[in-house]
Order: structure tokens, then C-alpha cells, then sequence
């Protein structure tokens, strides 16, 4: 085992100096394998290079997953910019895992929330781009990731202005699940301050008629009063 981790420590060690002619006699001296030319030789050659490869592959994998499980400690530890940072790594391995992404947004989100000083290259405006990207790529490996679909609506509603881009998102949320009231009064909101008031009192309208909690129940009736003092 010493001897494997010395290996990878000679191995990185010569990628980062560029010195690919000794690596490649690291790689032939440890393999045992120089310049195959029969195909006894040839076979025998790859087989032990695919090893390697493999072992490689392996590593990449759980390193990929150790980077997920962190950015979701750092979540849950509400340490946000990290989080963003292991989540970046992690998709430099997954780049296709809608998941990451969904994470991703959801950690950038909450720092540009956060009431602290950016550094210079910082911003509140940078983060929220970026979750909008993270949403935005995670709906189109997993369109109908509904999770995502809101948190992209919530941003396009509550914080950039954009209630053009939130309303077409939330309609779509509400007719696949027609109980999503958060969806559903996201939509109100979204209609109302886009100056549709008609159709934002006819989503506070379907909560009233279909949700059984009246707690849900009283909110869309005072959000449907505020929208009649209005017009």
C-alpha cells in the first residue's frame, strides 16, 4: 500500500513538472511493460494499462461523491460558498448529474442572500447568474424536476424582476401537480406583479376550492382581498 501511494505521489509529481518522458518510464517500469511489439506483448500491454485505468476511473468516481456529500455537510452547516465550491468540483466529474446542479443553485442562492460583504470578484448579482445556470441546466437534463423548476420561478418572481420568464415555469408546475400550492401562489404573485390581476385571483381562486387546510385556504382569500382593493 505504501508503495501504490508513492507511486501517485512520484505521478503527480512529474505531470506537474511536464516531464511526460519520465512518466511514461514510471509507468513502463512499474507495468513491466516496454514497447510491445508481438501481439502476445500487445494484449499483455493493454490488459495491465486497463488496470491501471480502472483504478483510476474508481478513484475519480468516489472522489466526485465525496465532493456531493460535502457541499451537502456544507449546507447543512449553512456554509454556502463552500458548498458552492464542492459542488463545482463535484460536476467537474458529473457534468451531466442534474442533481449537482440542483444543489448548486440552491447553495448559490442562499449566498446571494446573505447580508455579508462580497470580495471584488464577488457579487450578489454573480451568485444569483449562477443559480439561475445551475436551475436552468439541471431542468434541461430533467425537465420536469419540479424542485428546480420552483427555485428558478422563486428567483424570477422574487429577486431579478423577470415574471415573464417565472409564469410559463409555474404553469407548467401546477398542471402536473394541481395540489402544489406554493407553486400555485408563486403563480399569483407573479401574475399580480406583472399586471395580470384577473389571473392571479384565479390562482388564489383554484387554492381556495381544492386545499383543505385553512390556514392555505385564508391566505389565498386575503391575498384575493388585497388584489380586489386594487382594481
Amino acid at each position: 500500500m505504501k508503495r501504490f501511494f508513492l507511486i501517485i505521489c512520484i505521478f503527480f509529481s512529474l505531470i506537474s513538472c511536464n516531464n511526460k518522458e519520465a512518466l511514461m518510464r514510471l509507468q513502463e517500469n512499474e507495468e513491466g511493460v516496454q514497447n510491445p511489439t508481438s501481439i502476445e506483448e500487445l494484449e499483455l500491454a493493454i490488459q495491465k494499462y486497463q488496470r491501471r485505468v480502472d483504478d483510476i476511473m474508481l478513484a475519480q468516481n468516489r472522489v466526485a461523491i465525496w465532493y456531493k456529500m460535502l457541499g451537502t455537510r456544507y449546507i447543512d452547516a449553512k456554509m454556502y460558498k463552500k458548498a458552492v465550491d464542492a459542488f463545482l468540483e463535484a460536476l467537474e466529474y458529473y457534468p451531466h448529474n442534474h442533481n449537482l446542479y440542483y444543489q448548486l443553485g440552491l447553495a448559490a442562492s442562499q449566498v446571494a442572500k446573505m447580508n455579508v460583504g462580497f470580495s471584488f470578484q464577488e457579487s450578489e448579482e454573480n451568485y444569483l447568474s449562477l443559480a439561475i445556470d445551475a436551475y436552468s441546466k439541471c431542468l434541461v437534463l430533467e425537465p420536469e424536476y419540479t424542485k428546480a423548476a420552483y427555485a428558478l420561478s422563486v428567483i424570477y418572481t422574487y429577486e431579478t424582476g423577470e415574471y415573464e420568464k417565472a409564469v410559463p415555469i409555474l404553469e407548467d408546475i401546477v398542471k402536473r401537480e394541481s395540489k402544489n400550492y406554493d407553486a400555485f401562489f408563486v403563480l399569483g404573485a407573479a401574475y399580480y406583479l406583472d399586471g395580470d390581476y384577473v389571473s392571479a385571483k384565479q390562482s388564489y381562486q383554484k387554492i381556495i376550492d381544492t386545499a383543505k387546510d385553512k390556514k392555505i385556504i385564508d391566505s389565498a382569500k386575503k391575498n384575493i382581498l388585497e388584489l380586489e382593493m386594487q382594481y
